[in-house]
């Protein structure tokens, strides 16, 4: 498995943007995308979200094994949803127009594909944002630039510790799917799906002991070099805020409170082209 979902440095201006812009860009981005239900903002965020991950030039091969994860995840949810709430849509927009019968009590309505698709687009407009932050991202320069605007370096320290072990995680899963593999449990597309599924559910396990393992090797190291005695610490990586970071910064908080604006104009974060 390759370098999926890990920082490589490249000539972009995202890259030299300080690992604090772009936290503060995902967590904006992420807090609009789960409140707002209005369409039209959406549409704009999966445009501007895929218009930026390609800025990024991240690769296809970093994301795509992660993505076709994604995908089944959200397919899955959305039937789940469907499943147990068919009329979801129409409680909420208040009509119902039904496009066809399914069985028993199910009817496929508008307001319901409607609902769905919303729920499409927002996960759309997170999924670019997540990979283009862990791509971009220096772990050792976020810890640094978090700590620079009064964040105690201790939790600075997790986050970078979290993005930087996520490739390890990765080979370690690796390792494991081939060690199944040579005992002959299928996991290529020769299996069925849900064989499949099952034998990579077997694979979680052995991984979490492995980074529980990981873990303890970390905390030990940092516990002998007297990691946390002192208040402050010097930092090997650290990026000053320049030009592009405040108009990024600008630009999310504009854009954040007039998201707000358009999704509570009527009173409701759902928009309703059925009224």
């Amino acid at each position: 498995m390759s370098k999926i979902l890990s920082y490589e440095k490249k000539d972009t201006w995202i890259h030299e943007l300080s690992g604090v812009t772009k936290l503060l860009f995902f967590l904006l981005w992420c807090v609009v995308s789960m409140v707002s239900y209005d369409t039209r903002i959406l549409v704009v965020m999966v445009v501007l979200s895929f218009i930026i991950f390609r800025m990024s030039k991240t690769r296809w091969q970093q994301v795509g094994t992660v993505f076709k994860f994604v995908l089944f995840f959200l397919i899955m949810n959305l039937l789940f949803v469907f499943l147990f709430s068919p009329y979801q849509g129409t409680e909420i927009y208040g009509t119902k127009t039904v496009l066809f019968h399914i069985a028993g009590h199910y009817d496929m309505t508008k307001e319901q594909l409607f609902y769905e698709g919303n729920m499409i687009l927002k996960y759309m407009t997170v999924v670019p944002a997540v990979f283009m932050f862990l791509v971009t991202t220096n772990p050792s320069e976020l810890a640094a630039s978090l700590n620079k605007i009064g964040v105690h370096y201790n939790v600075g320290y997790a986050l970078s510790i979290a993005l930087r072990y996520i490739p390890d995680v990765q080979k370690d899963f690796a390792k494991i799917k081939n060690a199944q593999a040579a005992r002959g449990i299928e996991m290529s597309n020769k299996a069925g799906l849900l064989q499949r599924i099952k034998n990579v559910s077997a694979i979680l396990f052995p991984l979490i002991f492995t980074s529980m393992d990981r873990i303890d090797v970390v905390s030990n190291a940092m516990e002998l070099r007297g990691f946390g005695k002192y208040r402050k610490r010097t930092w090997y990586s650290s990026r000053p805020l320049q030009r592009n970071d405040y108009l990024v910064i600008v630009f999310i908080v504009v854009f954040t409170i007039a998201a707000f604006v358009i999704t509570f104009w009527d009173g409701s974060r759902f928009y309703n082209p059925f009224v």
